[in-house]
């Protein structure tokens, strides 16, 4: 089973809206005014950060970052 890329979602005082950011995949964040918009800028921006790496023929990271608030002990 693959696993997707975890998200976060935060509010930004000083952007006035929401941030998301993908963190296994370097520079790859978006933002929103609400946090569903930011999440589908994030799901647009990660597509097309996915296919400029192949394209290019730079590495894609696998799943890996889960919080330490997700992870069991």
């Amino acid at each position: 089973m693959m696993k997707d890329y975890h998200i976060n979602i935060f509010y930004s005082e000083e952007d006035e809206g929401y941030i998301a950011d993908i963190p296994d995949l370097k520079a790859c964040s978006a933002f929103g005014e609400t946090p569903n918009k930011a999440l589908a800028e994030v799901l647009t921006a990660k597509e097309s950060w996915l296919k400029t790496a192949k394209l290019n023929g730079k590495p894609v990271p696998l799943p890996e970052y889960r919080p330490v608030i997700y992870q069991v002990a």
